[in-house]
């Protein structure tokens, strides 16, 4: 097996799962990136739903769709693989179908469309790092979940860009985007079910039982829940502080965001490579560090009594974004090589419900705490990232079986 930093793209790509499993990954984000971020305009818009009953439909679906992860862990641990991520393209297709469908001021069928497209989008982590888990093994595993989400990154940004220039056009372009969006989906599940990958039987095979998180597992979840609220820093800390507390035009906020994923697409995997000689546990709690660093920098940066706050919160969110990067390049692999085979599709679904469940808290956590000023936003946010990276540290793995199977450095 080739080391990490022997890697090419030939082989990055066969152990992301194949070239069709690539290109189903690159035409689902790119259907994602098309509509996800104008959801809420779509509602407003086309179906002419009031704001609040649109956010609230929203957040129903995201909420339900953590609902589901126990019985996709449970599905992923039979030894589905390829079906599963297929599964969860298709269920949004039929919530873009259901968008379509309705018609103006009709708020169920908007919300059951919420539901579909919360349900697919939670879904599709945990199985998308299932199937690479079975591809692939070891530090090769790490870096093509790392090219995975860079290339998923690279999609989404380049459907939101295309969406955006299309806005022009009214309704009817929402109902296009949307109508393309499903014809993506569509696409991307034929594509991935026809890798038809399935794990091992023994894996299988594995009796259906209720399987909890081990004690360094739950704390690792709890660790988890914390950082995630790294991912919203840019889409809601930051525009936030830019514009009601600097005063400052709403570019710097796109400035600010469009930084951030061209940085996540170009530095994921080299970043992932740089850091694998150090343990996975190592690197997540340094990301941890960065992180809260970064938090420290906005707060010194963030009064606005000179001129060059807008360009230093830009700069800081630079190191924002290294310690995102390395967080989503340890996480999901720590958690992959901690979890027995037999348990694998639980263990990554707990991890998407500690992520989800701190993406779906932190915009009212972070806007609750921006009203107070800086000091109020960035110093607790700091101070319980360090905390979490100091939990993660602090738990052992007391069962070194990927150490002795494997051979991997946790």
């Amino acid at each position: 097996m080739a080391t990490i930093t022997e890697l090419r793209p030939r082989a990055l790509v066969r152990a992301s799962g194949g070239p069709r499993y690539t290109v189903a990954l690159a035409v689902d984000a790119l259907g994602t990136g098309l509509l996800r971020p104008f959801l809420l305009l779509y509602g407003v818009t086309v179906l002419r739903l009031s704001s609040p009953v649109t956010g609230i439909a929203m957040t129903v679906g995201i909420v339900t769709g953590l609902a589901c992860m126990p019985a996709v862990g449970r599905w992923l641990d039979r030894g589905a693989r390829s079906s599963v991520v297929a599964a969860s393209m298709l269920v949004r297709v039929l919530g873009v179908a259901l968008l379509l469908a309705a018609p103006a001021g009709h708020v169920w069928l908007f919300a059951t469309a919420a539901l579909f497209l919360g349900v697919g989008n939670q879904a599709w982590p945990a199985a998308h790092a299932a199937l690479v888990a079975t591809v692939a093994h070891g530090r090769e595993r790490d870096a093509a979940l790392a090219a995975g989400r860079a290339l998923r990154n690279a999609g989404l940004g380049v459907g939101a860009l295309l969406a955006a220039a299309c806005l022009a056009g009214g309704t009817t372009a929402l109902r296009s985007m949307a109508a393309v969006t499903g014809i993506a989906y569509l696409v991307a599940a034929a594509l991935a079910r026809s890798v038809r990958l399935h794990a091992r039987s023994a894996v299988a095979a594995v009796e259906d039982r209720a399987v909890g998180p081990t004690p360094r597992m739950r704390a690792l979840l709890a660790a988890n829940v914390v950082y995630a609220f790294c991912l919203n820093v840019p889409e809601i800390a930051l525009p936030l502080v830019l514009v009601t507390q600097l005063h400052v035009s709403a570019q710097w906020s796109a400035a600010v965001f469009v930084a951030n994923t061209v940085l996540v697409v170009t530095l994921q995997v080299p970043v992932t490579v740089l850091l694998s000689r150090f343990s996975r546990r190592t690197v997540l709690a340094l990301a941890g560090v960065v992180l809260a660093a970064s938090y420290l920098g906005f707060l010194a940066v963030s009064s606005p009594v000179h001129g060059w706050s807008a360009p230093a919160v830009a700069i800081v969110s630079v190191l924002c974004t290294l310690g995102e990067i390395v967080y989503a390049g340890s996480a999901t692999a720590l958690v992959t090589a901690l979890a027995p085979a037999p348990v694998l599709g639980r263990a990554l679904a707990r991890l998407q419900l500690s992520t989800g469940f701190g993406l779906a808290v932190s915009p009212a956590v972070l806007t609750a705490l921006a009203s107070r000023g800086p000091a109020a936003l960035w110093g607790p946010l700091a101070a319980a990232t360090l905390l979490s990276a100091g939990a993660v540290v602090a738990e052992k793995d007391r069962r070194p079986r990927a150490e002795s199977e494997y051979g991997e450095n946790l």
